[in-house]
């Protein structure tokens, strides 16, 4: 039985309940063998899953909060995550290739504080765009979040409106967007820079939305259709472009770019 091998060698999917062997599970993209069920991964996976050789020229990676509001104990939630996870925000970017086009690339962790947006994890969003409008080169961002940071207050809530912006400005140049949903992808950060893009994908199964069902069913008091907010219901209704399994993401992306940006 599982239970007799030592802690980490095992991992209980949380789609079909199966006991999986960690170092299997690695191997297939963190993705369940049985059911397909994709494990939440951090920002480091997506870089090496995704980009040439998985490299990364991170940009403004010292760049991190300074609690504007004095909100008890953020400092310290501040200061354990980026501990563990060794950056200091929920974001990075920089430059990197796929099939040796150079793109500016974004991804969040959810590991940090919720994938959270506070008024660092905006500024980064905000000269992503920026940069790829400067380098006119395309700019691909794998998103997840619960949303705003509420430990930043109305900062944070700002960044909803800086980001759409941002992303507008360099819609008029002519720069290419392709936005990545992994689950889940929620509140402030879902309406805006994350449902925003040229191409959107989704992965399998990924929870996507604004609130979430049980207090939208709370609200309406009407009961939800099946898998509602979940990937593939948005798809069907028109919401995202493509519903892409993580381990064909790069081979998408790829064909993607060769059709929309090679020169």
């Amino acid at each position: 039985m599982a239970k007799d091998y030592p802690n980490g060698l095992w991992i209980k999917c949380d789609g079909c309940g199966e006991i999986l062997y960690k170092k299997t599970i690695e191997k297939n993209f963190f993705i369940c063998s049985k059911c397909n069920y994709h494990f939440r991964i951090g920002h480091k996976k997506y870089i090496e899953y995704i980009l040439d050789d998985g490299k990364l020229e991170e940009y403004d990676w010292e760049l991190e909060s300074y609690d504007p509001l004095n909100f008890p104990q953020y400092k310290e939630k501040l200061i354990q995550s980026q501990k563990s996870l060794g950056i200091k925000d929920a974001y990075v970017y920089g430059l990197g290739k796929i099939d040796g086009i150079e793109v500016v690339f974004g991804a969040m962790d959810f590991n940090f504080i919720g994938g959270s947006m506070g008024t660092v994890v905006g500024e980064k969003v905000a000269r992503s765009f920026r940069l790829a409008t400067q380098l006119n080169i395309p700019i691909i961002i794998v998103c997840t979040s619960g949303g705003a940071r509420m430990q930043e207050g109305i900062f944070s809530l700002m960044q909803v409106a800086k980001t759409s912006l941002e992303v507008g400005l360099a819609e008029r140049k002519g720069v290419p967007y392709i936005s990545i949903l992994t689950n889940p992808c929620y509140a402030g950060v879902m309406a805006s820079f994350a449902s925003l893009g040229d191409i959107i994908i989704a992965e399998p199964g990924a929870m996507l939305g604004f609130t979430g069902p049980r207090v939208i069913e709370e609200t309406i008091k009407q009961k939800l259709p099946d898998g509602f907010q979940k990937a593939e219901f948005l798809l069907t209704h028109g919401f995202v472009d493509l519903v892409v399994p993580r381990w064909d993401l790069r081979r998408t992306l790829i064909r993607i770019l060769n059709i929309i940006w090679k020169k």
